[in-house]
């Protein structure tokens, strides 16, 4: 029974500690999905040279896409024209930070770790891109840019443009409309299922593993290292999930750099990031993604233990915490439990949502009544990106009148005519998606 009350006790506490920085980060999220439209990124993805690629660095540190969101995206670059290293380092550097990661981790680890994670992200997806530039020379298929309409819905519905999109007033609605609708719906639909995992295993590990328990077993901090490394470059887990295991891991006895190397492998690399690389882009460009992102954060996890000063990563904000020590400065505790409260609302309000959109998605595929109508499986989407992208490539095929994704389902309702499933099923896997067939209505 002490295990379960210091169970949720735990939860509790980590939860308050990030809920204000993740409500924030999300309203950032939202402002930069309208500051930065896709096809101002597509812009300076193309060249394939350092400067291209040193943009895709930049560009993918503040944006909030985690390594299942980032592969269509890259992917969809990749298919529109970006080159191979920059689509690489875009794959490489976003994936590990974004601005909502970045608060939660300062807000649990520190401002050294909360500087040091997007300047780690910056450097390996820069030199991640000019490694995959460098070593494979092979021709890609160059495919049409996708043309971006004002309206992001699908082709037979009103999105309230005029014929141009230039009405001012309109374009401000929509562009709040959005900002809002993707930081506190969409984006946090795309992560709320590896957030509440992430909390959970936190409290798991702060209950049953005892205090120094990696002091006591793996006494060599490098050997620390290649455990987490091992462990973290298969699993999936987002950049801000990993923030409160690596500060309970830190808690129980790992160095700071073996914890910069969970903050690194675990978000940028999983088994369906490393398929889908050595299936579109080939093996020379997988291999260079998995280097670049293993010998990064193996060297910066050992300059941490070895040349920085050690104080400045070790754990201290969720320890004192946790622990009730004095002299550390702490937000409001209305802050953090209406934080807390507003974000499991949400939460459970896109859980909601999800349910709707899928009664709403059978009834349509029932009532539908055009030329030719066809239900198919795709497997691999895990998010609101993964969701878009395929609506995107799928709807712009000529003979499409609509594609429409019901992500829980896992199932791509087409109308259009003459729907050849060979095309459709190319066009899916060449997104990096697997294509399940089609299913009967």
């Amino acid at each position: 029974m002490n295990y379960i009350n210091q169970f949720f006790i735990d939860f509790i506490e980590i939860l308050n500690e990030m809920s204000p920085y993740l409500m924030l980060g999300f309203l950032f999220a939202g402002i930069l999905k309208v500051a930065f439209p896709q096809k101002f990124i597509d812009k300076y993805l193309g060249q394939k040279n350092g400067k291209s690629v040193l943009y895709a660095s930049l560009l993918g540190i503040p944006l909030p896409l985690c390594s299942c969101g980032v592969i269509p995206t890259g992917i969809s670059f990749y298919k529109s024209g970006a080159s191979k290293g920059s689509s690489v380092s875009f794959l490489i550097s976003t994936p590990q930070t974004g601005v909502d990661s970045i608060l939660v981790t300062y807000s649990l680890l520190g401002l050294p770790f909360a500087i040091i994670r997007p300047f780690i992200a910056l450097i390996t997806g820069f030199l991640g891109g000019l490694l995959a530039n460098r070593f494979d020379t092979d021709e890609k298929a160059i495919t049409e840019p996708i043309e971006d309409s004002c309206c992001t819905t699908d082709k037979d519905s009103d999105c309230g443009c005029d014929d141009n999109c230039t009405a001012d007033t309109k374009e401000k609605k929509l562009a709040l409309y959005t900002m809002f609708k993707y930081a506190f719906v969409d984006f946090l639909q795309d992560i709320s299922k590896w957030l509440i995992i992430g909390l959970l295993l936190a409290a798991f590990i702060s209950v049953l593993i005892p205090d120094d328990f990696f002091s006591s077993y793996i006494g060599n901090d490098f050997i620390g290292m290649l455990v987490i490394l091992v462990a973290s470059i298969p699993l999936y887990i987002c950049a801000t999930s990993s923030v409160p295991v690596a500060a309970i891991l830190m808690m129980k006895g790992i160095s700071p750099g073996a914890a910069l190397v969970f903050l690194m492998a675990g978000p940028a690399t999983n088994a369906a990031t490393i398929t889908v690389l050595n299936k579109v882009m080939g093996k020379k460009t997988m291999w260079s993604y998995l280097i670049s992102i293993i010998s990064g954060a193996l060297l910066f996890g050992l300059l941490i233990d070895n040349v920085f000063p050690r104080e400045w990563f070790e754990m201290s904000t969720l320890h004192n915490h946790m622990h009730a020590h004095e002299g550390h400065w702490m937000l409001p505790k209305w802050l953090q439990w209406g934080s807390s409260i507003l974000l499991t609302l949400l939460i459970l309000n896109g859980y909601l949502q999800k349910y709707l959109s899928g009664k709403s998605e059978d009834l349509t595929t029932k009532n539908a009544n055009r030329v030719d109508n066809k239900l198919v499986i795709v497997n691999g989407m895990s998010c609101n990106h993964c969701k878009n992208s395929v609506e995107k490539h799928i709807g712009a095929l000529p003979n499409i009148t609509k594609a429409e994704v019901n992500l829980e389902q896992k199932k791509l309702h087409l109308i259009g005519e003459l729907i050849d499933l060979k095309i459709i099923k190319k066009e899916i896997e060449s997104l990096g998606f697997e294509f399940g067939g089609e299913k009967e209505k």
